[in-house]
């Protein structure tokens, strides 16, 4: 099995969105924008703004709907 991690750090787009399935599982849906900022060829600075959804499943979920 291969294993990927990803670490996002920015800033939360809008309140996440958390909601339950039929068998009672948490599930939250959350928006992250991170950004990145450089100078061109030119000279002038360029910045591009990128954004993300991310789920989370369920103690997981449970501990982003508290605290962001």
């Amino acid at each position: 099995m291969n294993l990927n991690k990803v670490f996002l750090i920015g800033r939360l787009v809008a309140d996440p969105e958390a909601r339950t399935t039929p068998s009672g599982q948490s599930v939250v849906t959350l928006r992250v924008a991170t950004n990145r900022v450089w100078n061109d060829r030119g000279g002038q600075k360029q910045e591009q703004v990128e954004f993300h959804s991310v789920v989370a499943w369920g103690n997981l979920a449970d501990i982003a709907t508290k605290y962001l």
